[in-house]
């Protein structure tokens, strides 16, 4: 999902149709690009693979099923996370929802709380639009109220999302989701002309970083 979509409030839940382009297609320059500034490697050895998403992206709800096998298969020498989006707007709650996410992470609640998030603001019809109404749903999927406030507030949940806007501000991804592959590159759906093909550029990329 374009971000200009989401900053218009494009956020209606649906499906988006695309066409898969043949393997060779996938396997061009075209299925992919360079991140806006090279990042370096969390750690010595492992291939980072990051999947910048938004909870209120119907786009990104759809591709997690597909996201989840190819994740469970990949390599031990690959260090895959999610990266919450946090793109300026007064009318999408990007900090809030962030936040959310490693708020839930710092509780121990993943990834089953992750699900859950999705499927209320997809099912259920949740916006979550601000901090009251995303206290409101911790508290609905069992999670003491206080102890949640508390550490959403935190230094450390506050941390991780600096980290998070730095890293989306080097890869420049134009939409969600989006899979940055080793700090250098970039493949989506859009990019590469459907999810399957996004996850096999991916699977190249990766291939490539791991030869040098």
């Amino acid at each position: 999902m374009k971000r200009r979509d989401i900053l218009q409030g494009a956020a209606a839940i649906g499906t988006l149709a695309l066409t898969g382009l043949p393997l060779a297609q996938a396997q061009d320059a075209a299925a992919f690009r360079k991140a806006k500034k090279d990042t370096p490697r969390s750690a010595p050895g492992k291939i980072d693979v990051v999947e910048f998403f938004w909870y209120g992206c119907p786009h990104c709800y759809h591709f997690e099923p597909a996201l989840n096998a190819w994740v469970k298969a990949l390599p031990s020498d690959v260090n895959f996370v999610k990266v919450p989006v946090k793109w300026p707007s007064n009318r999408v709650n990007f900090e809030g929802h962030q936040k959310l996410y490693y708020t839930l992470e710092a509780l121990g609640k993943m990834p089953a709380a992750h699900t859950k998030v999705f499927e209320a603001m997809h099912k259920d019809k949740k916006v979550l639009a601000n901090d009251a109404q995303i206290f409101d749903f911790a508290e609905s999927i069992g999670i003491n109220r206080e102890e949640f406030a508390n550490a959403y507030k935190s230094f450390a949940v506050n941390t991780k999302c600096a980290k998070a806007v730095a890293l989306l501000e080097a890869y420049g991804p134009e939409g969600v989701p989006t899979l940055g592959i080793d700090g250098k590159f970039m493949t989506s759906a859009s990019i590469a002309g459907s999810e399957e093909n996004a996850l096999r550029t991916a699977d190249l990329l990766i291939k490539r970083a791991r030869q040098g």
